[in-house]
């Protein structure tokens, strides 16, 4: 199994794991439309990848482009996508179209299409659980249900589906748990690797559906206003601007540093790993949006003020850490890297990068959601 396909291939995740798939001697094709709203003006792989992959630039909406690119390929590692939680919720059919429809074609390939395949890699994202798992005094390991509007007026944490209490406790999020997306890119999310592992089993190949949590890391988009908020914080923290943290700060994520992303994906293509797979990719750690402001603050010796603004998002969940046990039993995978250290790595790699000049991109972003009504505040 030599010849990878990595749709999606230039950006932030596709470019480190070509670069270990380069190490371990696989032949790597990148397949990326380079969308302006990740890339920028770049149309070009960094210097030290371009020389050992083939680049085809197209879209993974183009069936014609899709199947040529996907010709003689052993492995496919589909990372490409729309990746905007807010953006999703008023972009419907853009995230449909590249999330779904070219994943549909990827499916039709792998069923239909005589082909060499053994195994079909797909990026799926925590967003898909919506809420993550907490458990009540009462009721037990329950999974609330999207905060909607005149709920999170009330209180920004999440309450008891079954005895509406509001002392829950989170806890870690399993592969079992409930899927109830509360954006569309977590609907799109569910559908790619749903149809992908469906595909693997009809064909009986091997299928991998990757649940990352928050992905970050040293090449991490900084032309992107729609996600990330280390890079948006960073940039605001270098201009010394105001940092808006919405709801209280005590919002929690699983920030998982690429090294290890890198690791569990490439860990698919081992022979001794059979079968279809769903896994959650993240610390099992999780770290509030306070926290992470903080840090960056302090890092850069910037004069931001940390503004908690009480703003929040349509959309938008308050907590949710990966339940990392199957991972661990199915590929041995332990995250190798500590929040603070990976923080400290990436915000040095920001350091030395040349960045937009001024944050005009994120205030448009937060403009959209306001005319859309998805943005309080």
């Amino acid at each position: 199994m030599k010849n990878i396909l990595i749709t999606g291939g230039a950006g932030f995740i596709g470019t480190n794991v070509s670069r270990q798939l380069i190490k371990q001697g696989f032949n790597v094709t990148v397949f990326d439309n380079f969308s302006p709203q990740i890339h920028g003006d770049v149309r070009s792989l960094p210097a030290d990848i371009m020389q050992h992959v083939e680049l085809i630039v197209g879209d993974v909406t183009d069936k014609e482009a899709f199947y040529a690119a996907l010709k003689n390929k052993h492995a496919v590692i589909h990372l490409a996508a729309e990746t905007g939680t807010g953006q999703s919720m008023y972009d419907v059919s853009r995230y449909t179209l590249v999330n779904i429809q070219a994943t549909a074609i990827l499916c039709d390939y792998i069923i239909n299409e005589s082909n060499e395949i053994k195994t079909v890699i797909v990026a799926s994202s925590r967003s898909i659980y919506g809420e993550g798992k907490y458990h009540c005094d009462v009721c037990g390991d329950v999974y609330p249900a999207g905060r909607t509007f005149a709920t999170l007026q009330e209180n920004f944490e999440v309450t008891c589906p079954k005895c509406k209490s509001s002392t829950l406790n989170v806890r870690a999020t399993d592969e079992d748990s409930k899927i109830h997306p509360s954006s569309y890119y977590g609907i799109t999310k569910q559908v790619q690797e749903q149809m992908v592992i469906l595909a693997a089993k009809m064909k009986a190949i091997n299928g991998f559906a990757l649940r990352y949590q928050n992905v970050y890391g040293p090449g991490q988009s900084l032309n992107n206003p729609y996600t990330g908020i280390l890079s948006i914080f960073s940039r605001l923290a270098i201009g010394n601007e105001d940092i808006n943290i919405f709801e209280d700060g005590n919002e929690s994520r699983d920030f998982v540093f690429i090294n290890d992303v890198v690791n569990a994906t490439v860990s698919c293509l081992r022979d001794d790993i059979k079968g279809q797979h769903i896994l959650n990719v993240g610390t099992g750690l999780p770290v509030s949006v306070m926290e992470v402001a903080t840090e960056i603050v302090s890092f850069f010796a910037s004069s931001s003020k940390l503004k908690v603004s009480g703003a929040f998002r349509e959309g938008d969940i308050r907590h949710n850490f990966s339940d990392l046990k199957k991972i661990s039993q199915v590929m041995q995978f332990v995250p190798e890297w500590k929040f603070i250290d990976g923080l400290h790595a990436y915000l040095n790699w920001v350091k030395q990068q040349k960045l937009p000049e001024d944050t005009k991109d994120y205030e448009k972003s937060l403009a959209e959601l306001e005319e859309r009504g998805l943005l309080n505040g």
